[in-house]
């Protein structure tokens, strides 16, 4: 599904990815961990052509799409939630999920049923601006919008950060449902370790802007973690 190759990006003089390998297979959830400031969201950012790359591939069922522009990402099935989750505050929750429609390839004029479903909330609320949801609502509405959109896959960075336990549950097990039951590739950034346990197939470990350690999740033992992750 995606596959990167000896990517290399700056911001400015610092050399922030170093040669960074990196696969995501089709149909499965993708972790990538490590501590903070060791290039995560750096990372996402790449992939989804909000900065620019200074070499390597980034490569999306089989085509390099390095220099493609973020539409063109988002056109191709690459949807994006970000860190913070970025939903447009004054905006009402029908209008921030309607405006990934113009990108889909069927060019639908309504937000598909399916999202109501996984979500009931963002339905019953759909009249109510983006900024008065709470911090859980709006997670699940930039997901849903992120969906909108159809993607082949879906990036995620920490989507459970200053999420209350009840809703990181819910946003856990539609991540499960979207991979496992519709088959959609995932991309998550996540720092907590069950809930990648949860969720997970697979994790990639970046360390100073380099990987450091992949495998299946069954994989990520004490000794990674304590040598990566742990504070």
């Amino acid at each position: 599904m995606l596959k990167i190759e000896k990517l290399n990006q700056y911001y400015g003089e610092s050399h922030t990815l170093w040669d960074l390998d990196f696969e995501a297979p089709e149909g499965e959830c993708t972790c990538i961990m490590g501590r903070n400031g060791v290039g995560k969201t750096t990372l996402l950012q790449c992939i989804m052509g909000l900065l620019p790359v200074e070499s390597g591939a980034i490569n999306h069922l089989g085509n390099d799409i390095a220099s493609a522009n973020a539409e063109k990402r988002a056109e191709i099935g690459i949807g994006y939630v970000p860190q913070g989750r970025q939903i447009f505050p004054l905006l009402s929750v029908e209008e921030n999920l309607q405006i990934g429609l113009p990108v889909r390839s069927d060019r639908k004029k309504e937000v598909p049923s399916f999202i109501f479903e996984l979500f009931p909330v963002l339905k019953e609320m759909l009249g109510r601006r983006g900024g008065d949801l709470s911090g859980g609502q709006q997670q699940q509405l930039a997901i849903g919008r992120a969906l909108v959109i159809d993607p082949k896959l879906l990036i995620l960075d920490e989507p459970t950060e200053g999420i209350q336990p009840n809703v990181v549950a819910e946003i856990g097990d539609i991540i499960r449902k979207l991979n496992r039951e519709i088959g959609l590739t995932v991309i998550l950034v996540e720092q907590k370790l069950p809930f990648a346990r949860k969720v997970a197939d697979r994790f990639t470990i970046l360390d100073r802007g380099r990987s450091v350690a992949t495998g299946e999740i069954d994989d990520l033992n004490d000794e990674i973690i304590q040598q990566y992750l742990t504070v």
